[in-house]
């Protein structure tokens, strides 16, 4: 399969693809809107996007992008994120004076950059085995980026710094889509069927939030977790993500949901995939 990710060679998503599919062809592409676009036109069989961090927490862009796209998640995993000081080879802590990396990534790591590199420059950049190439092509000494070891090695960049995480309880959540129509099987797993729902309150008055989550705990439906984003056009309104054990086959979670769509604007099944494994 042809597998989607957003970044460069060397990425921990490109990790993450070839963890749940170490056959696929991991295939590079700019931008998260561009691998759900290429999922949903065909270009590719599969994406593969991250969707929250432990330490730094949700991926938001990814969650509106889940709302906007006729997609299904199909399967997950945990991977244990490890960040590196890259430089190039024959440089020093002393000699550097910016730092660039996606931003996740540097919020992960902002004890070490706080405790040893106070006052470099923090860059921003899209990706990063992107920050990692670039620190390769300019050669210059002056210059880190924070990104995997094998990012690293890719570019011909020298490990300054290992494990650099603020904490080493360090995992990212990665969830693969797949179209509608996708006749596959979802992906495997280690645990128990889980279901995401995203839905919008019908009106934002007292009790409205529990009444939606209240037609879950009525029929015992564990909630793995609930993530709140604005909805676009309705300033103080909000949608509402939700993972909740069980599958859309379960009779339960089938009067729940029609229950839901009783008090809610609107529901929307986001998929059904086994609970992913946690990869150290």
């Amino acid at each position: 399969m042809n597998i989607a990710f957003q970044g460069e060679a060397g990425a921990f998503s490109e990790e993450a693809v070839l963890t749940l599919y170490p056959d696929a062809k991991a295939v590079p592409l700019p931008t998260f809107e561009a691998v759900f676009d290429a999922v949903s036109s065909g270009t590719v069989d599969r994406g593969v996007i991250p969707i929250e961090n432990s330490l730094f927490g949700s991926v938001h862009q990814n969650y509106d992008l889940l709302q906007e796209h006729s997609l299904r998640i199909v399967a997950e995993v945990h991977l244990r994120i490890r960040h590196n000081l890259l430089v190039v080879p024959g440089s020093i802590l002393e000699d550097i004076t910016s730092v660039c990396s996606h931003p996740q990534a540097l919020g992960q790591c902002r004890s070490f950059l706080r405790e040893h590199l106070a006052d470099a420059e923090r860059i921003v950049m899209y990706d990063t085995a992107g920050a990692a190439r670039i620190v390769a092509q300019l050669a210059d000494g002056s210059r880190a980026a924070i990104a995997s070891a094998t990012a690293g090695v890719k570019y011909n960049l020298t490990v300054l710094a290992e494990g650099i995480e603020s904490n080493h309880q360090n995992y990212t959540r990665f969830l693969t889509l797949a179209r509608q129509d996708d006749a596959e099987d979802i992906g495997s797993g280690v645990g128990p069927l889980k279901t995401s729902v995203v839905y919008a309150q019908r009106e934002n008055v007292p009790g409205s939030l529990y009444k939606s989550l209240a037609v879950f705990a009525l029929r015992d439906i564990d909630l793995f977790k609930i993530e709140s984003r604005p909805l676009v056009g309705s300033p103080g309104n909000y949608i509402f993500y939700l993972d909740l054990k069980g599958s859309v086959e379960d009779e339960s979670v089938q009067n729940a949901l029609r229950h839901l769509e009783e008090v809610a604007a609107s529901v929307k099944v986001l998929g059904t995939y086994p609970t992913g494994p946690i990869i150290d």
